[in-house]
């Protein structure tokens, strides 16, 4: 239940009102409502504009939409990758985060570009302001302030249908009811959203705002498996309190690289922001230790996040480790607010403060808000299929948190996903799906339904097995024609589109057609070997000293090219991973075979024989769309997809018979 926080002011009530604009009125019918706000929210809205939906966007506080509830920034490695491809579906995240970034990094820029991770550190009341702009002004998109209630379902007989039920409309504490045919639940750590503080628990999904009760009752009684997960966030500090001297400082690149393929630059490059060093030590973790019987958080056996733990999680886990990091991030231009990323935690608030003290440089330090934790309910997301949509109730869709995963990027990557496919299911259009092959974002989503979240799931590059294939720096190359066969992507980002792909492809080709020798390639200065082999431009990139922009005085046809020009760098990476290409171009294939023999969704796994009961379970739970997603199910043995591909090759062919 998304209830709006307190009354507001008339003068905060105008305001808002002139932002935007009359409420629709409640006899509309909207295609698509999104419930929730936040990174998954503003993705899923826009995304069904985009698609051509009549998108109603509700959420408990409108000054709230775009809030950044944890860390100042977006990206990092396997996240910035998400961003990119957001943004090459037409998305708001990336073209929002260069306008509020104040300091931009590629993290693991010494290593492949398959790595790199994309970061920037963001001025949260630029990125809220930028956010709320952008939606404001979003075509086929009203914006709304309401608690949702309750979401209202037809329910189906269960002799005539294998769905429960499919969707017809919201309804409000108010009272009133919004109808559509198509629901997006993006309500992030609300769902039955409890804080941890010490031992004292309250419900909120973030502090200072109520949580959804409402909500989990309703999934519930829907026959939604829900479960329980765990995340926090750290204190915040007064930068005027904090010693900076002697830490170490991290600066942002000079010349950033924007997460949108619109833009060639970001607005705040000559005023990027430092970030700071310092560690944990000894006394920091002793600390911990003798409070940990002080926090019900700790003391609960939920799952928190692996790969962004909190400090008592850290100091459990690994005893032998006597520091940790300790990165210190301004919040804005204009705050004197401190972001500690690295010591979230849910300690008495009385002890926090003392805690924090004994890391140097935070010896007198001051806190403006405490660290707390957060416990929440989440939909077993094996419920879903590749559209986000779930398999129980038709219409109905899940995005962020919801689903088991932890991170703004995460959350804004499923909620491109899940808005875009419920604008096209309001449209009776066929569904956009992305696969392993196509993207990061369809490698979590992979993982989520077929092996669901026992823990907070984060992106990592590690968990695409194609990853010199889906780069950051190519995710439009990937996307974006996916996204405007569906009707999803601007005419504006097509242009754009059209054109980078038309220079980076006239640009390679000139490097493969210009061939020279040995001879040749060392009276350009260049170190080959004398072996009389005809080598191409192209070619000469495998060697990592040698760039596009360097070959321009040896390749004539490359001299009107702008040195600096950013298409000159993805031409690079293309040349230095085009050998291992050809190899994962095979492996895809295989990939491709297996995706391409479907399994019906409402199989009888219970007649398959040569199965055994566990194997049945998970097949009935996961209900695998197609064989190599059945491949991928955790306890799946080479006999039992045997067995299953034997069942539904045989149920295919009676079908068959039985239609002529």
């Amino acid at each position: 239940m998304l209830r709006s926080f307190g009354p507001l002011s008339l003068c905060r009530r105008r305001a808002l009102s002139r932002l935007y604009s009359t409420p629709p009125s409640p006899h509309i019918v909207y295609d698509v409502c999104v419930i929730g706000g936040g990174h998954a929210g503003c993705e899923a809205a826009t995304g069904a504009a985009r698609a051509g939906a009549r998108t109603l966007l509700l959420t408990q506080k409108l000054e709230t939409i775009g809030e950044l509830s944890c860390n100042p920034s977006i990206g990092g490695v396997g996240k910035g990758t998400l961003v990119r491809e957001v943004d090459a579906l037409d998305g708001v995240m990336g073209r929002v985060a260069d306008k509020a970034g104040i300091q931009f990094h590629i993290l693991n820029r010494s290593k492949g570009a398959a790595v790199w991770g994309p970061r920037a550190q963001i001025d949260r009341k630029l990125y809220k302001k930028h956010m709320q702009e952008a939606l404001h002004n979003y075509s086929g998109l009203d914006i709304r302030a309401g608690s949702v209630f309750d979401v209202l379902f037809d329910h189906f007989d269960p002799s005539t249908s294998d769905r429960w039920g499919k969707i017809k409309g919201v309804k409000l504490d108010s009272g009133e009811t919004i109808h559509c045919s198509q629901v997006v639940i993006c309500t992030g750590t609300f769902l039955s959203g409890e804080i941890h503080i010490g031992m004292k628990t309250f419900p909120a999904g973030r502090m200072n705002d109520a949580p959804s009760i409402g909500l989990s009752v309703s999934l519930a009684a829907a026959g939604f498996k829900l479960g329980r997960l765990q995340t926090g966030t750290p204190a915040r500090l007064d930068a005027t309190t904090i010693n900076f001297t002697g830490m170490e400082k991290q600066l942002g690149d000079i010349v950033p690289s924007p997460f949108s393929y619109l833009h060639r630059d970001v607005p705040n490059a000559a005023n990027q922001v430092v970030c700071y060093q310092t560690r944990t030590t000894p006394a920091t973790h002793q600390l911990i230790r003798d409070s940990l019987h002080l926090s019900v958080h700790i003391q609960e056996t939920k799952k928190g996040p692996r790969y962004c733990p909190s400090l008592e999680a850290k100091v459990r886990r690994f005893p032998q480790k006597e520091s940790h990091n300790v990165w210190l991030e301004p919040e804005g231009y204009d705050s004197d607010v401190i972001y500690p990323n690295g010591i979230s935690c849910s300690m008495p608030e009385e002890l926090q403060e003392l805690m924090m003290r004994t890391i140097p440089g935070l010896e007198n330090v001051k806190m403006v808000r405490p660290a707390y934790g957060v416990e929440y309910d989440h939909v077993d997301a094996r419920e879903l299929g590749p559209t986000l949509e779930t398999k129980r109730i038709k219409g109905l869709f899940l995005a962020g948190q919801i689903n088991g995963t932890t991170g703004y990027e995460e959350a804004a990557a499923q909620g491109a996903v899940a808005g875009i496919n419920a604008g096209l299911a309001a449209l009776h259009q066929p569904p956009m799906l992305i696969t392993r092959a196509d993207g990061f974002m369809g490698v979590m989503i992979d993982d989520l339904i077929v092996k669901g979240a026992e823990e907070p799931y984060r992106m990592f590059t590690s968990r695409s097995e194609y990853r010199m294939t889906l780069r950051s720096d190519n995710a439009d190359l990937r996307l974006t024609e996916l996204g405007r066969k569906v009707g999803a992507v601007s005419d504006e980002r097509w242009k754009v589109f059209v054109d980078t792909r038309s220079r980076i492809e006239n640009a390679t080709k000139l490097l493969k057609d210009f061939r020279l020798g040995p001879q040749g390639w060392r009276s350009h200065g260049f170190i080959v070997q004398n072996d009389g082999v005809l080598r191409s431009g192209f070619e000469m990139l495998r060697h990592a000293t040698i760039t596009a922009s360097v070959l321009r005085d040896a390749v004539p046809a490359l001299a009107d090219l702008d040195p600096d020009d950013a298409l000159l760098s993805r031409i690079d990476i293309d040349g230095q991973y085009a050998a291992h290409l050809i190899r994962q171009e095979a492996d895809l294939r295989l990939f491709l075979e297996d995706e391409t023999l479907t399994l019906d969704p409402f199989m009888d796994y219970s007649v398959i024989p040569g199965i055994s009961e566990e194997v049945r379970e998970r097949l009935g739970r996961v209900r695998p769309i197609n064989v190599g997603a059945a491949k991928r199910m955790e306890g799946m043995t080479p006999a039992s997809i045997v067995a299953l591909l034997r069942h539904a090759k045989r149920t295919f062919r009676q079908s068959a018979m039985s239609v002529e």
